[in-house]
This record gives C-alpha cells, structure tokens and sequence, in this order.
C-alpha cells in the first residue's frame, strides 16, 4: 500500500463555499437563474486600457520569463502610486512582483515563519491566510473578533495572545469577509505591540482602492518595517491575469528574492506587462467609476439586509462584501444557505469558511452583481426567508 499523502495536505481544509458553487454550476446548467454573491470576484472584466497593452505584449513578444522580482518598469510604476496615492517614497527594490497576492503571501509566510511558530489572525478571517501557514509548518493563533473591535485586531489583543511561540501577526484592511478599515491610529498602536514583542506586521491591502467615502491608510505611513501585501485581482480587475506585488523592508529583498527565484521563478511576464496600463489616467478613470458603483450596491444591498433582520453591526469602509449575522433565523450557516439555494436559486458564502468564532451563524454575501440583479436577489431572500422560517 502507498504511503498516505502528507499531514500537511490533510491539514489544510478546502472551502466550504466550493460545494455551494458546484451545486449552483449543476443548477445553472439545468437553466435555472442563479444569481451569485458567494465569489469575491468583481463581475466587471478587465478594463479595456489594460486588455489592450496585454495585447500588445503578446503581440511584441513579451513572452519570457522576468526577473525574479519583477519588471522593473512596473516595479517604479507601483512606486510612482505609492507616491500619488499616499505620499510615500517607495524604493522599487523593496517592491517584488509575484503570482496574485497569494504569491506575495507565500513569500512573506516562508520568509518569516519557521516549523512550530505562528501568526496571530483575526477571526473571521480569509481562510487561505492559515492555511498557507500550515503550508510551512507553522501555524495561525486565531483571535477571536466582533463589532466591539470592528472585527479586527488591536494592541491590546495582541499583548493578550502573543506567547512564546508568535513571531509576527497578519491583518487585513479592508478586511475579508467583514469589509472593515484600519486607521492610521489603529495601525500605528499595532505596529508599537508587535515591535514591543519583537514579531513582524505583515498587512494585506489588497481591497485598497475599494474603499466607499474615505481612503485606507497604508501601514507604510506609520512603519516603514512593515512587510505589504497587495494584488491588481480586487480594484484593478485582473483576477485571472495572477498579479500581485509585496512590499519588504530593504534588508528582506535578498532572501525574498532567492525565495521567488526557487517557487515560481517569475510572475507571468505578459500579466506584468499588461499591468504597467493599470495606472495611466484613462485607467484609473475606470477603476474610479467601477469604486463608485460598488459604493452604490453597498448602499442598497447593506439596508435591505437589515430591513430584513440580518445583523450587520460594523458598516464596511471596504471591499465588496456583507458579514451579516443569521442568529435571528435560526439553523445553521451552511444549512441556510442550501436552502436559498435549493430554493430560490440564490448562492452565498457560509461563515464556516472564514473561521471559527460565531462562523455557524453567520454569512458573507458579496455584492459583485449589477443593482437589478442585487435587486431581484433582496426579493428572493425575502421569499426564501419565509419559506425556511414557516
């Protein structure tokens, strides 16, 4: 008999949303109408500009690998961002480009977590952050979070978790699946804990420039040590291009680059290419239109849910997504869902997917849907609401 397949492997838990989905593809192709807020995927494709100069790429025959940390001329157009964007004088050095933020992730978790050592994360949280953890035997410290802390961590928790065997914590802001923001203040009383503990700040923006009535601070502006995960999948709309970059502080990029050098040798060079549009004005143009629409949904999608008598106790600052709160109902999370689908043909994400803390009854419902379709969906969970409560 074969050797059973690492522990490593059974460790990892596979997402609970993928067999909503799987069962939503059969229902869809059976010519039922199902309307999808479970995916945290913009429903807009890629913006023409960018299409357009990944074309031209091809066409050129932009087609070999990179250098391991990036093309240069997109590792200085980031910089240049930095600097628009948030006043902040970025070396490109410190900048690598990597395959989506994921690739930035594994990077960063490779780079600073040893076997037996872990991260503090809030929970709820985006599972694959753990779950790269475990990847290189460490491991995530989960932190229960709610409302009272705006679902994020804070100094003091860090103080209360932090034991022998932490080494760095991982927040997220705009956060998945809660849509909360950090602000500078939060930022910099985390960063003083973690410093205080010795331990790395690892931060994942990746839903900035996905914020509604304000602008997300970034942690470079408070600590310059901190190590930024970033990605062009949420507001640049490249989700299937796999394009992400890290910030590293400048003593880091030698071994960062060693390790990008020996996992995946370079990030999809025409992706890279085609990225370089992402921040010329016509694009940025886009972009803002497509915040503003999101911003739009947001307003509808967030008070009809209450109307209905779904608990959302923080307001998102960010992101495309609801944590709403299902205690109301009754059951439990995965069950509810089945039922709107199976029902009314309607797909959203269980709270099981996002960790462990209240996660039975709670529900992500992403509004990456035009505002008929987020329209028509209020109505179904209205009806679907009375046909599992009756």
């Amino acid at each position: 008999m074969a050797q059973p397949y690492s522990a490593r492997s059974r460790a990892i838990e596979p997402f609970h949303v993928m067999a909503l989905l799987a069962r939503a593809n059969e229902l869809q192709a059976a010519g039922r109408d199902v309307i999808h807020l479970e995916i945290g995927e913009p429903d807009f494709t890629t913006a023409a500009p960018i299409v357009e100069a990944g074309q031209a790429a091809l066409a050129a025959g932009h087609t070999r690998y990179t250098a391991a940390r990036g093309l240069p001329a997109l590792r200085e157009a980031i910089a240049g961002f930095y600097a628009k964007q948030y006043g902040l004088s970025i070396d490109p050095a410190r900048i690598l480009i990597t395959p989506g933020g994921s690739g930035a992730l594994l990077l960063a978790s490779s780079l600073l977590v040893d076997p037996g050592k872990h991260w503090l994360l809030a929970d709820p949280g985006y599972p694959c952050n753990r779950h790269f953890l475990r990847l290189v035997e460490g491991s995530a410290q989960l932190v229960p979070v709610g409302p009272d802390v705006n679902y994020q961590l804070t100094a003091d928790l860090v103080d209360r978790y932090w034991d022998q065997d932490s080494v760095g914590a991982l927040v997220a802001s705009p956060a998945n699946p809660t849509g909360t923001v950090l602000d500078r203040d939060q930022l910099g009383s985390l960063s003083r804990a973690i410093r205080g503990h010795n331990g790395h700040l690892v931060v994942d923006e990746i839903y900035h420039g996905l914020t509604y009535g304000m602008d997300a601070p970034s942690v470079l502006e408070v600590d310059d040590e901190a190590f930024v995960l970033n990605s062009f999948s949420k507001y640049f709309g490249m989700t299937g291009w796999r394009l992400g970059w890290l910030v590293a502080p400048p003593g880091a990029v030698a071994d960062l680059e060693k390790l990008a050098q020996n996992l995946y040798i370079s990030a999809p060079s025409m992706a890279q290419h085609a990225a370089l549009a992402c921040f010329e004005p016509n694009t940025l143009a886009i972009l803002e239109e497509r915040r503003a629409e999101f911003g739009r949904r947001r307003d509808f999608l967030l008070p009809a849910l209450r109307e209905l008598g779904f608990g959302i106790a923080v307001e998102p600052q960010g992101a495309f997504y609801l944590y709403a709160d299902i205690s109301k109902f009754g059951g439990d999370a995965f069950a509810f869902c089945q039922h709107f689908l199976e029902t009314e043909y309607l797909a959203f994400t269980p709270g099981l997917d996002f960790g462990r803390h209240q996660a039975g009854h709670h529900v992500r419902f992403a509004y990456t849907q035009s505002l008929p379709r987020l329209q028509e969906a209020v109505e179904r969970i209205a009806r679907g609401l009375r046909s599992w409560q009756g």
